[in-house]
């Protein structure tokens, strides 16, 4: 903490795990934002920990959560597989830290509540990292969504597919339902939470779940349809076995439709050694860009810059300024409540 201040001069942050999440969508966020300070990472892969050393040489690499929950940190990351989210982030909230939790929140809404009631109890920011909400084409439709360019928005469907016939060794492929594994838990926590904050609250579903390749551990097919109480009906579709793919989104208003294709360009980037701080970082090029209007008569809508780093922007409002955290973990139970209402048909 800064005396003079009364604040924290940066905020000091542990990164747990260092896989797809920590090494992509978290530490490349913390490390460009002067908010942030990263102080410990995460990592008993020996291979991991020394790239982990080589791209963020400041920081000191451990190889147990238990060391990085000890350390003298403000904020930890959780980011290692949903099966541990509830019990680190208990120990994190119980050593008096903010927490920031990977999608899915926990595995069942019941862990959910519990964090969000220890959080409110100790007075501890609680966040989840919902960083789909920042992607250029949300927040593309959001604003037309938000401005009445479309008009009462009657569909909306929601695309996540790839082809994927033989899953890489990882614990998503390896991990059951039980343990948050399958493509519901894992890119339905996504389409889920964007179609609930565009549209509302549900008071009616449909699904469909299945498991198509062989000896996979949870399924990885999935199609929901959600019912508003607002009168939008979301059709939601997670993939990893298609050969072909649909719109990302496919928007119909009583106004005029969106139409756009291909995923936010962060995640790509950053696998291949991107950098939030890179020149146009996060921005699709204009023959990418969605259409809007009316068939025959449409138009290309420029497609707002993608801002997973305005999540970090938000935190640290939260944990310096008392602004509200980025996402509120309530939704994210509400997320799993819904994954269990599929879960249990």
């Amino acid at each position: 903490m800064n005396g003079q201040t009364g604040r924290m001069s940066a905020i000091r942050t542990a990164v747990i795990g260092f896989g797809t999440s920590g090494r992509v969508f978290h530490a490349p966020f913390v490390a460009a934002d002067p908010d942030f300070r990263l102080d410990v990472i995460v990592t008993a892969n020996p291979e991991r920990a020394a790239e982990a050393r080589r791209l963020h040489p400041d920081a000191r690499v451990v190889d147990s959560a238990e060391d990085a929950i000890a350390a003298d940190v403000d904020l930890v990351v959780v980011g290692s597989p949903p099966a541990t989210h509830a019990p680190l982030a208990h120990a994190a909230l119980d050593a008096g830290h903010a927490v920031l939790v990977d999608k899915p929140f926990a595995v069942t809404s019941a862990e959910g509540r519990e964090l969000v009631e220890k959080a409110d109890r100790l007075g501890h920011p609680l966040t989840v990292f919902q960083n789909r909400r920042w992607d250029g084409d949300y927040l593309t439709l959001q604003r037309l969504v938000r401005d009445g360019a479309l008009g009462e928005v009657r569909r909306f469907e929601s695309r996540f597919e790839w082809w994927k016939p033989s899953p890489p060794a990882s614990w998503k492929a390896e991990s059951p339902v039980g343990e948050g594994g399958g493509i519901l838990f894992d890119l339905g926590a996504h389409l889920i939470d964007q179609a609930l904050k565009l549209f509302g609250p549900i008071d009616d579903l449909y699904s469909e779940v299945r498991t198509l390749r062989p000896g996979a551990a949870a399924d990885d097919d999935a199609f929901l349809a959600l019912r508003h109480t607002s009168g939008t009906i979301s059709h939601l579709w997670m993939n990893s076995l298609a050969p072909q793919f649909g719109p990302r989104f496919h928007v119909l208003g009583s106004a005029a439709g969106y139409t756009s294709w291909g995923l936010d360009p962060q995640e790509a980037a950053l696998k291949g050694g991107g950098l939030p701080s890179d020149p146009g970082f996060g921005e699709k090029p204009a023959d990418e860009w969605g259409e809007f209007g009316l068939q025959g008569s449409l138009e290309r809508v420029q497609t707002d810059r993608g801002d997973y780093a305005g999540f970090y922007r938000a935190l640290a409002g939260a944990l310096l300024r008392g602004q509200p955290v980025p996402v509120d973990p309530r939704d994210a139970v509400t997320v799993l409540e819904i994954i269990e209402r599929v879960r249990a048909r």
